[in-house]
């Protein structure tokens, strides 16, 4: 019986061999040869899923637990977005026009739920949700306390 095989000299050429098979080859019918490593690994393989499946739902739940920063940056985040919106007005009166747009953003950041955080950090948002209450009181909205 002949086989065709192929054989690679370095980076370069591929050459065909032609080789006949000897009477009697190992394994040829049954289980091929193994390393012992190797089926230790395929056994092992099963009860590591498991593990790593576990591995994952506990990471999982330690990104569900929001940590103590979690509510500071949410305030921070909501702080800026209220300066941000308090700039616009200001370059929107330099130019002469007020976005209605801009108005409306202003008045959802007022609207969104605060989260209490420490003493200092919410009274001073306080004071920006005042400050961006008179700006939008002296354009004639109103949002609601």
């Amino acid at each position: 019986m002949e086989s065709n095989r192929m054989r690679i000299d370095g980076t370069g050429r591929i050459h065909s061999t032609n080789r006949q098979a000897g009477p009697a080859r190992a394994g040829a019918g049954g289980e091929a040869f193994r390393p012992e490593a190797e089926r230790m690994a395929v056994r092992s393989h099963a009860a590591g899923a498991s593990v790593a499946a576990a591995g994952i739902d506990a990471l999982l739940a330690l990104q569900a637990v929001d940590d103590a920063t979690t509510g500071r940056r949410k305030a921070v985040r909501r702080g800026n977005q209220l300066l941000d919106a308090l700039e616009d007005m200001q370059t929107d009166l330099l130019l002469g026009r007020v976005g209605e747009g801009r108005l409306n953003r202003a008045v959802a950041l007022l609207r969104q739920a605060k989260t209490a955080t420490e003493p200092g950090l919410d009274a001073l948002l306080a004071d920006i949700e005042l400050r961006v209450r008179v700006e939008l009181a002296k354009l004639g909205q109103y949002p609601a306390l």
